[in-house]
């Protein structure tokens, strides 16, 4: 994948290590990839990188995954990104019902099904 049309991911989680994992899986499948511990100025933040796809964990330092999905979802620019809801919780699909979330991965995940996540959604 040449660079510029390298798909952009957007990574909502306060873990590092996560954070850390996914960006190298994605940089590995020739993404571009951002990511950000807190959900702080959600929208501005998904406005000034606009990705292909977010990532969004549940459990977030200033308001909620559920929150901040619903406020991706509710503006018009930003409401077409899919949103991948993306948690440890046992009642992730009903969460992500809930945020309005287009789909969702438990964690801890396996990384091929992490893998198809992906290129499901930001296939060329």
């Amino acid at each position: 994948m040449n660079p510029t049309t390298a798909k952009k991911i957007f990574i909502f989680d306060d873990n590092l290590e996560i954070l850390e994992l996914c960006t190298e899986i994605l940089e590995d499948l020739g993404c571009e990839v951002k990511t950000s511990p807190t959900t702080t100025n959600v929208e501005q933040q998904v406005l000034d990188y606009m990705p292909d796809l977010i990532f969004m964990d549940n459990w977030l330092p200033d308001i909620s995954g559920i929150e901040a999905t619903k406020l991706l979802k509710s503006n018009e620019t930003l409401k077409k990104i899919p949103v991948l809801y993306f948690s440890a919780n046992s009642n992730i699909d009903a969460l992500a019902r809930e945020a309005g979330a287009d789909d969702y991965l438990a964690k801890p995940f396996d990384i091929d099904q992490f893998e198809e996540v992906i290129k499901k959604y930001v296939s060329a």
